[in-house]
């Protein structure tokens, strides 16, 4: 049984590729360059290539994996997606929202440029991804490229992440129940995650059951990945994590740890974890990586 600080040896293997390709796509997509707006582009740079998990992607591939789709489209919808993570990240630690000062240990972008610039390299990203997305090099089939757009543009959106993080201001002067917290982490990070995961059946052109199977899968797991947030947020260090700790309870928000207590969300974690796992039984051992991604979500410590 592989200690619950790290995944297991395979998972971490594909991981380690996965990001490795992902991050080379994304150098390919976002090369440096020597124009007056250097600066925009460094900033970018600096905000998508300063580290990171690269779980968006590594679940984007993975699930293509499942329906035989080109690996080179597989990792272009990952990076766009990366940009727009990215994106919600670099806007997410500005003063006006969480006033963070570090991201992936090291200073978050408006510290390290200023807030203007961070602003732009963010709506920069949201853009790229966009773009990125309506290539015929992302995929041959026009039909495919728009649905891809529309169902990020949805998941990113305000009936997606945006509202979710509309939420989450609007939770540091209201008490949220249990119900609306899920709804917001649902929207906040579950939706980006549900992209992902579909992405792969958009590309692979696959039925409903397979597709219904896989967005379920990343709802559930995307939630247990924000429960576990909650959890190291007050358990953690900022040197563990790479940022700040604790702002959540500085700001006064209803966050599942404060309204069901630690052991409360750790069964919540586990309970969503059981029942992603269970949406992917369709897919048989074909989807073993990303039942290990969800057993690493629930024992991740970073």
């Amino acid at each position: 049984m592989p200690s619950p600080r790290e995944a297991s040896p395979e998972l971490q293997k594909a991981l380690k590729e996965s990001a490795n390709s992902v991050n080379k796509t994304i150098e390919h997509l976002l090369p440096e360059t020597d124009l007056p707006e250097a600066p925009l582009f460094d900033a970018m740079r600096y905000g998508v290539l300063n580290g990171g998990k690269r779980l968006r992607p590594f679940l984007v591939t993975q699930a293509a994996k499942l329906f035989n789709v080109d690996p080179i489209c597989a990792k272009r919808v990952g990076a766009a997606l990366e940009f727009v993570h990215c994106y919600s990240l670099i806007h997410d630690d500005l003063p006006a929202m969480d006033d963070a000062d570090k991201r992936r240990g090291k200073p978050s972008l408006h510290r390290q440029y200023d807030e203007a610039t961070a602003i732009l390299a963010g709506d920069a990203l949201l853009t790229l991804a966009f773009e990125t997305l309506s290539s015929d090099e992302t995929h041959p089939d026009p039909r495919v490229r728009i649905e891809l757009i529309a169902t990020l543009a949805k998941a990113s959106g305000p009936h997606g992440m945006v509202g979710g993080q509309m939420l989450d201001l609007i939770g540091e002067t209201e008490t949220f129940d249990v119900g609306t917290i899920s709804r917001l982490q649902r929207m906040k990070t579950g939706a980006l995650m549900a992209f992902a995961c579909e992405a792969g059946a958009i590309l692979g052109k696959t039925d409903e059951p397979h597709r219904r199977a896989l967005r379920n899968y990343a709802h559930d797991l995307g939630l247990a990945f924000q429960v576990t947030d909650d959890i190291l947020d007050v358990e953690s260090t900022p040197e563990a994590l790479g940022k700040d700790t604790g702002k959540d309870a500085d700001a006064g928000k209803s966050t599942f740890v404060s309204t069901m207590g630690k052991d409360g969300a750790k069964s919540r974690a586990e309970m969503l974890i059981a029942q992603a796992k269970r949406h992917l039984h369709l897919f048989g051992a074909r989807a073993d990586l990303l039942c290990q991604l969800a057993d690493y979500v629930l024992e991740r410590r970073i």
